[in-house]
């Protein structure tokens, strides 16, 4: 099966390079480019791509206005959004995280990570670079961390391993893998934990593992 994605930056030769990278691969297909905020929610709607890799920063709609709108609380049929971001916009990567992106990705990332980023998506994990999930906690903690949440009722131990283990990165295969458990027992896991939590995705399980004090101080 082909992922469709699309490419949302307000520059032609980031876009360019993105095309040149992913359809290099087998079964991915850029299916639209977009210059601006406006014009991916437009594109997005449209076409309904697997994945939409989204940059942070665009005139008119910024990556985070476009996360929530093709992502946010209150999409009935929400699509899967990867947003690019560089150093120095942690706080943006927050909002992204709480409108609903699916994966967070440094632009100097490299071509590897790109790829697995939006075969990640498209396979309804996630792809969160441990230096952003960093950065955030560090935003976070910098501007006063909200109050510590609980779930109700709470996470069982193994629960609670599999919610630090998201949040550092890992994947489900790892996971079962660090864990010596089957994929389908850490699947089973991760769905009791989206309903306990009230999250929509592993991103919304990320900021709660940080934002709740489960993982520790930064």
């Amino acid at each position: 099966m082909t992922i469709s994605v699309l490419l949302a930056d307000d520059q032609a030769m980031v876009r360019a390079s993105l095309r040149v990278i992913l359809e290099d691969q087998p079964g991915i297909e850029v299916v639209a480019e977009a210059a601006d905020g406006e014009e991916a929610v437009a594109l997005a709607r449209r076409l309904r791509p697997d994945v939409c890799l989204v940059d942070i920063q665009m005139p008119r709609l910024d990556g985070v206005e476009v996360t929530r709108a093709l992502a946010g609380p209150g999409v009935a049929a929400p699509l899967r959004v990867v947003v690019v971001t560089t150093f120095d916009l942690d706080e943006y990567v927050h909002g992204a995280l709480r409108g609903g992106a699916v994966g967070f990705l440094l632009k100097d990332a490299g071509p590897d990570l790109l790829v697995e980023a939006v075969r990640a998506a498209h396979a309804g994990d996630a792809l969160i670079s441990p230096s952003i999930t960093l950065r955030l906690l560090r935003h976070m903690t910098s501007v006063g961390a909200p109050a510590v949440r609980r779930p109700s009722p709470p996470l069982s131990e193994r629960e609670s391993e599999i919610v630090r283990a998201i949040a550092r990165g890992r994947t489900n295969q790892e996971i079962a893998a660090e864990l010596f458990i089957s994929l389908s027992t850490v699947k089973g896991h991760v769905s009791a934990v989206l309903t306990k939590l009230g999250v929509r995705n592993r991103a919304g399980i990320v900021a709660w593992a940080w934002e709740s004090g489960l993982m520790g101080a930064p």
